[in-house]
């Protein structure tokens, strides 16, 4: 008997996905594509202008925000260390609280079910609410000022960092947890040594990562009142002083960068 080649072998070899199954991933493969070919068409046609006229403005608004008057750097460093502020705020209470929602919407944790579907559905509701809708809000509560952007931003950093840090938990490896149970360990020890030296890396890193968010979220949110630089840029655009604007821009750009490069330093540092 002839021994087979190496090509006819790998001729032979049984395909990894059946007929069938090709079929069915061709099929959504190009319903997916029209898809998106028609919601191209289609917000084109929406467009007022289109991207011809986007183009032509292009020019017009360069002329405008160009060169940047950096004179006006200067007085608006308060505003931005209340934007730095805000997202530190936010960001530490929301940390704190995330331990324990997350650990009640944990469901190797939280084995008491009506306890852990209100805490999931609380965080799912929090969830969706977004961030700007937030500020409105609490803008017409308490007004132009800190105080709405830094709700708002906590119920924000709340509603993702539970829901990470929960998924986290329920990803942990068992084994130590029960192994202390089973030696008479209870409730806080298990959770203390034997859940946070395996979650702690991880809740570092996404609190680092959503303060990063909260950065930049609390330059949008100022410009619906809710302080900061983003209150400060709002004004500056209302008042059509387009090279103020530009400075302001400039120097949020560098703020952001700098932070998120000292975060990612952190980040190696910590994990």
């Amino acid at each position: 008997m002839t021994k087979q080649t190496k090509p006819e072998a790998l001729r032979k070899t049984p395909s990894i996905y059946p007929t069938k199954t090709k079929l069915q991933i061709t099929i959504i493969f190009f319903i997916v594509l029209g898809f998106y070919l028609f919601s191209m068409v289609w917000t084109q046609r929406e467009m007022v202008g289109g991207f011809g006229d986007a183009l032509a403005n292009m020019y017009t608004v360069i002329e405008k925000f160009f060169p940047p008057n950096l004179e006006v750097i200067p007085k608006v460093w308060g505003a931005m260390a209340q934007t730095i502020q805000m997202a530190v705020i936010a960001t530490t209470l929301a940390a704190i609280l995330t331990v324990p929602l997350a650990l009640l919407s944990a469901q190797n944790i939280t084995t008491f079910k009506p306890l852990y579907l209100i805490t999931r559905t609380l965080l799912n509701i929090l969830r969706t609410i977004p961030d700007l809708v937030l500020a409105v809000i609490f803008v017409g509560l308490f007004g132009v000022g800190l105080l709405p952007g830094i709700l708002a931003l906590f119920i924000f950093s709340l509603g993702i960092l539970a829901k990470l840090i929960s998924e986290t938990i329920e990803a942990v490896d068992m084994n130590p947890l029960e192994a202390m149970r089973a030696s008479g360990g209870n409730i806080f020890q298990v959770i203390y040594f034997g859940l946070i030296p395996q979650v702690l890396p991880q809740f570092t890193s996404f609190v680092l990562y959503v303060f990063e968010i909260n950065i930049r979220a609390s330059v949008v949110l100022g410009l619906v009142g809710a302080g900061g630089i983003g209150l400060v840029l709002d004004q500056q655009l209302g008042f059509y002083n387009y090279p103020n604007a530009m400075a302001i821009i400039i120097l949020i750009f560098i703020v952001v960068i700098v932070i998120e490069f000292i975060s990612n330093k952190l980040r190696e540092a910590l994990i």
